[in-house]
């Protein structure tokens, strides 16, 4: 079966940068420096290396007269500037103070900022000190900073937010700063909550400590096609051994597939098992042209999916997915190599038929069973994609256009986009928590309707895969709001996806992973 093109790589960017000077200019004296606390010392000539023992860990010039290094290299200072066995360091200045700590020099200059020596040039960075990363719910106050994971500290002050020292322009009034999830949450001092995305935009959001446990009953979910080779009576008897409850299924509307989705909604029906529809229309017409507005797009797919609806309903089916990887057409997404978090990535003049047919699907279910639940489904990492829905953006940064509404967030999380619960970013960045930014952000239930390793895995692998990732998933479902996880795919024909082969015979040990999981944590 022809699937998708998986994310390859990211363009690495770097979290630090080359120092390329410090701050101003000064003189420099040689055999002898000035240190900043005014006393003078003799400047250590290169006939010293060898000779000395490293510093202890933490000394700091000022107040000791030099450090030595793991290889019994002597630093000095003299009049802001940096001797290194009496040579003079071409690439800094205003240097009131080296530090030696773990292992490494580093320097602070007058701007209070910190650099970190790698052995040819200084990297910025912070005080060492101040001791990495903050635990996990980190909040000012009580404590007086925050580290992210790019080694940026965060202050508070006033009401005011502090970014290596440099005040925030978009905020004020805020009453705490929290760290979570792998990012960074304010809450103003009127109750809301505010988070920063990778736009350097606040969006408003909830307090993502709140727990969001989602319904029981759907968790174990896999995914299927409406030309299988099986019965509907054989699809929910395979889905009942593997412990599966939920099949997600898709189709538009034409009577072959359409009818064939009906027969496997009253099966599922009967059994008391949950068919999710997915409602495969997306940016083109029948011959396959992008269709020309956001208004022909809605209008296309309002009707596809109120005739599927109104062919479901009668079955019991109430959950229904509308697109699939629709911001990952080519249409669409600039560079299939970039997450998602960026509004850049995505292409500004065709956004508006995404969000027409997008609309149009909701609007066309909801025409039918007002009560029903629909998802909009994301991949990678494109949570900018799924704000300027929300929020009525356009990847241009306008705004004020329709907004798009969904009742379940949907996500599709391959091996090759990393742990969805700490999902790299564009440029590969330090990961975050994404089922927790979706639910600070929507508020709503969140699914995982398509997960798997790389096909050109072997089956050891993909049995291991399987336990730690249905562990992950299932231990995420009280808090995170995970309502289904549903593996991609019952069979592929081959060993690239399926779980079972054409002839329903399980593809072990992967088979015996899934299913001894699921029936050792109930879905309850």
């Amino acid at each position: 079966m022809k699937r998708r093109q998986f994310l390859g790589c990211l363009t690495a960017a770097a979290s630090s940068y080359v120092l390329v000077a410090c701050g101003g200019g000064g003189g420099a004296s040689t055999g002898s420096a000035t240190n900043a606390a005014g006393g003078t010392t003799a400047v250590a000539n290169a006939s010293t290396t060898g000779t000395s023992t490293a510093s202890p860990d933490g000394t700091t010039v000022p107040s000791a007269t030099s450090i030595v290094d793991n290889g019994a290299n002597v630093w000095t200072l003299s009049n802001g500037y940096i001797y290194k066995n009496g040579v003079k360091d071409p690439n800094s200045y205003n240097v009131i103070m080296l530090l030696w700590y773990g292992g490494s020099v580093y320097q602070e200059n007058t701007s209070k900022a910190f650099y970190q020596y790698t052995g040819t040039t200084w990297i910025a960075c912070l005080d060492p000190r101040l001791g990495g990363t903050s635990a996990d719910g980190t909040a000012i106050p009580p404590a007086s900073y925050i580290i992210d994971k790019q080694n940026n500290q965060y202050t508070l002050s006033n009401g005011y937010i502090y970014k290596n020292g440099v005040k925030d322009p978009y905020s004020y009034n805020v009453s705490m700063l929290l760290w979570y999830g792998g990012m960074i949450y304010q809450e103003g001092t009127g109750g809301q909550f505010y988070v920063k995305t990778w736009m350097n935009t606040w969006k408003p959001c909830r307090d993502p400590r709140i727990n969001l446990a989602a319904t029981a009953g759907s968790f174990y979910g896999i995914n299927g096609h409406y030309d299988y080779p099986f019965t509907p009576t054989q699809v929910v008897t395979a889905l009942q051994a593997l412990g599966c409850t939920t099949y997600r299924v898709g189709c538009i509307n034409t009577s072959t597939q359409l009818s064939r989705v009906v027969a496997l909604a009253k099966a599922f029906q009967t059994a008391n098992m949950t068919l999710f529809s997915l409602l495969d229309y997306g940016l083109r017409d029948s011959t396959g042209t992008l269709f020309t507005s956001e208004s022909a797009a809605y209008s296309a797919s309002y009707t596809g999916a109120a005739a599927i609806a109104t062919a479901l309903a009668p079955y019991g089916v109430t959950m229904y997915e509308c697109g699939n990887e629709l911001t990952r057409d080519p249409a669409i997404i600039l560079n299939s190599a970039t997450a998602g978090t960026s509004n850049a990535d995505f292409n500004n003049a065709n956004w508006p038929i995404m969000r027409g047919s997008i609309r149009g699907m909701i609007d066309g279910i909801k025409s039918v069973q007002p009560g029903a639940k629909v998802g909009v489904n994301f991949c990678v990492a494109d949570i900018a994609a799924s704000d300027m829905l929300w929020d009525g953006f356009q990847p241009d940064g306008s705004g004020g256009h329709p907004t798009v509404r969904w009742d379940i967030t949907t996500w599709h999380n391959y091996q090759p986009y990393g742990d969805i619960f700490n999902v790299g970013t564009d440029g590969a960045g330090p990961g975050f928590n994404l089922p927790s930014y979706c639910k600070a952000r929507y508020g709503v239930p969140f699914m995982i309707t398509e997960w798997n390793a790389s096909p050109e895995q072997n089956e050891t692998f993909r049995s291991t895969y399987v336990t730690q990732q249905l562990g992950e998933f299932y231990a995420a479902r009280k808090t995170q709001g995970i309502q289904s996880v549903m593996y991609y795919e019952l069979t592929s024909g081959d060993y690239t996806y399926g779980i079972v082969l054409d002839d329903l015979t399980p593809i072990q040990p992967t088979y015996g992973s899934f299913q001894s999981f699921a029936k050792s944590n109930p879905d309850n």
